[in-house]
């Protein structure tokens, strides 16, 4: 527990930028007896130092062992007072509160009606910026008031504020339940991806529809429906319904068009909104459509008063490279797009202690699939070889499956076949325990297995015959998710058609939407 709190101190003081340092230099300044304390030099010594090193700070001499964790909390403080200070940080929620502070202190001062002027202003700041848990806190405060002491303000006061407590109240009991069901089923589907069967999906729309509130979707505010959006976009993507996913996530994207200023007081949900809807999109297969929709998305992200932030760059690098990289599996023109991933490698070093492991991973299996279908099978291998190794990874399980999946088919195209037997044994216990082994999975070990037996002269009549059967799943409701992974029908068409799979993939793009 000591470790992480001292790694969390070094990492606070290294996200800063040097206008933070600055700030935060000025704000202990300002009093002279901080010139020489001991926590202004411990952050002298983080600030150069390359690594988190105890023995260091022990030997520098600015600090005790047994004084370390109180210099350490203080400094940690110390520099969330400075950063709540800076201009950068002061936003509509933080502008709230600061007046629900100076409205407690005139309370308690004794000048009530000063704390009941500040604390409507506050209020209606709160309403107007949906804000509504910070609001209904207000009201709260404003009946202490009321009741305690008889202002006498107006004479219907104790009405009012009858009424938008119950309102509000109403409306913040919606968004935690629509909230809470969104959250729980974003945390199902991050580990076990989509609906694999008939009684998987009838459970989730039995825990859909149970925790659904009721309510009049015309009386709800920004805040709920966008609550109300996300719930119904996950439930979509767990049964790969994908034309109800592009449904709901456009009209999440349209509500951020509606209300423009809660682009700049919800950036993160208007990121998430719009990368949902770019993923909608590319799982529909519709090109034109995708790079309009990623184009606008860069235009407004790289707008100079778009929100600044560690968080929201994060989100933008991420949610940016994931569908540039998509843009080229639509239509499959995977050497096109084989230059983005040095880029992105290169791009990713900055944002390694604020990408956890499983966006690092899908990373890799993107960059797996797009040397795939460029023909290029051992760098696929190479990058697949970081996914299958992470014994602590933890990431969707369905992408895992597929992973040691295509490992096989691209050790079978690499002419890597000597040790085809064990792969084959390994991914088989894999998907065994990760209860994944279905027909799509099944029928492909069968057949690679197979390959070994058969005589030259036969290999084109055994795809043809894997084709057939792997055909009869391509529209399953269940069946069909391993074909979002890894378009095996477009690559055993390029076996039987002897042509590059990215050529297959690229004239039934043409045959499709041209």
């Amino acid at each position: 527990m000591m470790k992480a709190q001292k790694d969390n101190l070094f990492s606070l003081v290294k996200s800063l930028t040097k206008s933070e340092k600055r700030q935060f230099k000025l704000y202990v300044g300002r009093l002279g007896v901080n010139s020489d304390s001991k926590f202004l030099k411990l952050f002298n010594l983080f600030d150069k130092a390359k690594e988190y090193n105890e023995a260091s700070i022990l030997k520098s001499g600015i600090v005790k062992k047994q004084q370390i964790a109180n210099v350490k909390a203080h400094l940690y403080r110390q520099i969330l007072i400075s950063l709540k200070l800076n201009p950068s940080h002061q936003d509509v929620r933080l502008q709230i509160r600061e007046q629900l502070d100076f409205a407690s202190i005139l309370y308690h001062k004794g000048l009530y009606k000063q704390s009941l002027k500040i604390l409507d202003k506050a209020k209606d700041l709160a309403i107007a910026n949906e804000e509504k848990n910070i609001a209904f806190e207000i009201i709260e405060f404003e009946k202490i008031i009321e009741a305690q002491y008889i202002t006498r303000s107006i004479s219907t006061r104790a009405d009012e504020l009858v009424i938008q407590a119950k309102e509000i109240s109403a409306l913040n009991v919606i968004a935690s339940k629509l909230s809470n069901l969104s959250l729980q089923l974003y945390s199902i589907i991050l580990k076990t991806g989509y609906v694999k069967n008939e009684e998987e999906g009838r459970l989730v729309t039995e825990y859909f529809n149970k925790r659904l509130p009721k309510f009049d979707i015309r009386k709800l505010g920004f805040r709920e429906k966008l609550w109300f959006y996300q719930a119904h976009l996950w439930y979509s993507f767990f049964l790969q319904d994908f034309l109800n996913c592009y449904k709901h996530a456009s009209k999440w994207v349209d509500l951020f068009d509606q209300n423009p200023n809660m682009i700049y007081l919800n950036p993160v949900f208007f990121l998430k909104g719009n990368n949902y809807l770019l993923e909608s999109i590319y799982f529909i297969r519709n090109k034109p459509k995708f790079i309009l929709k990623l184009t606008e998305f860069q235009t407004t992200v790289s707008d100079p008063k778009f929100p600044k932030g560690e968080n929201v760059a994060t989100l933008v690098f991420l949610y940016t490279n994931f569908h540039s990289i998509n843009k080229y599996f639509i239509d499959g023109s995977f050497t096109e797009g084989l230059a983005l991933i040095p880029q992105i490698e290169k791009e990713l070093i900055p944002f390694s202690n604020k990408i956890d492991e499983h966006h690092k991973m899908v990373f890799y299996f993107k960059f797996a699939s797009m040397h795939f279908g460029a023909g290029n099978n051992k760098e696929c291998i190479a990058y697949l070889d970081k996914i299958i190794s992470n014994k602590t990874l933890s990431m969707r399980e369905d992408l895992l499956c597929f992973s040691r999946v295509l490992n096989l088919i691209a050790h079978y195209e690499a002419g890597l076949d000597y040790h085809i037997e064990a792969l084959l044994r390994s991914t088989y216990k894999f998907l065994i325990k990760m209860n994944d082994l279905h027909e799509v999975q099944l029928e492909m070990m069968k057949f690679i297995r197979g390959l070994q037996y058969i005589y030259p002269h036969e290999i084109k009549d055994a795809f043809k015959k894997l084709l057939l059967t792997l055909k009869s799943f391509e529209d399953h409701p269940y069946e069909r998710r391993a074909f979002l992974y890894l378009d095996i029908i477009s690559w055993l068409e390029s076996k039987i058609d002897k042509k590059p799979i990215a050529q297959v993939i690229n004239e039934k793009y043409l045959e499709k939407y041209t």
